[in-house]
């Protein structure tokens, strides 16, 4: 009895055995790629958890030299971010930040420099504010054709209406009332009409002696048989 156990034992060593000369290096193989890959994506989200802390000390730092008007100190904070974080959603923050405080000093081209480089480097929403604002500075300005080339390209839909007013704008004052009104009348059908904002599009349209577009709807009659 305890023989006949023993080669059942011996049996199933061997076919132990034989399956893992098949499969071994095999399986072997495809565990070190599933560690290693575990290890790696622990290591990415540890990183990416480190740029964002440290983007988000140098952008308080930006914040706090500003708001101190220590412009030498925003500088060197923001030069660093920029360099060394650049692709984070705190070096666009900061780069409307930087921006804004120039524009309100009246550094108009400090501001450019600052939305151009987020209109290049952010994501698609914060290139959009970028790409309005920076037309906005350039408006300012009287490069009311660079505010139109700023406003190029495509932005996703919850910005479309606000770019189209801004074309309008620009038109406007490059004395183009038409091209003015074909934009504000596509930025008065973007944007919500429960917005506010939607009253001062009609505004500019009756200063230009036209009234906001209405869409029709088509009736249709059933079919007779």
């Amino acid at each position: 009895m305890a023989s006949h156990f023993d080669l059942e034992e011996q049996e199933q060593l061997d076919q132990l055995k034989h399956f893992w000369n098949t499969w071994g290096t095999l399986i072997t193989s495809v565990l070190v790629v599933i560690f290693l890959g575990l290890a790696g994506w622990n290591g990415y989200q540890y990183w990416q958890k480190r740029q964002a802390v440290q983007a988000a000390a140098l952008e308080h730092a930006v914040d706090v030299a500003l708001a101190g008007k220590d412009q030498a100190r925003a500088d060197q904070a923001f030069a660093e971010l920029k360099s060394k974080f650049g692709g984070t959603v705190q070096a666009a923050q900061t780069g409307l930040l930087v921006a804004k405080a120039a524009v309100d000093a009246g550094k108009f081209d400090d501001a450019r420099a600052a939305l151009a480089w987020v209109a290049e480097t952010g994501d698609e929403g914060y290139k959009a504010i970028a790409k309005i604002r920076l037309s906005t500075v350039l408006e300012q300005q009287k490069q009311f054709d660079e505010g139109l080339k700023a406003l190029e390209g495509s932005m996703p839909e919850s910005f479309s209406g606000l770019q189209a007013d801004r074309r309008g704008d620009l038109y406007a004052a490059l004395g183009k009332p038409q091209e003015a009104v074909a934009q504000y009348q596509i930025a008065y059908k973007a944007l919500d009409k429960d917005l506010d904002y939607r009253h001062l599009i009609e505004f500019k349209l009756n200063a230009l002696g036209a009234t906001p577009a209405t869409v029709a709807q088509a009736k249709t009659t059933p079919s007779e048989n």
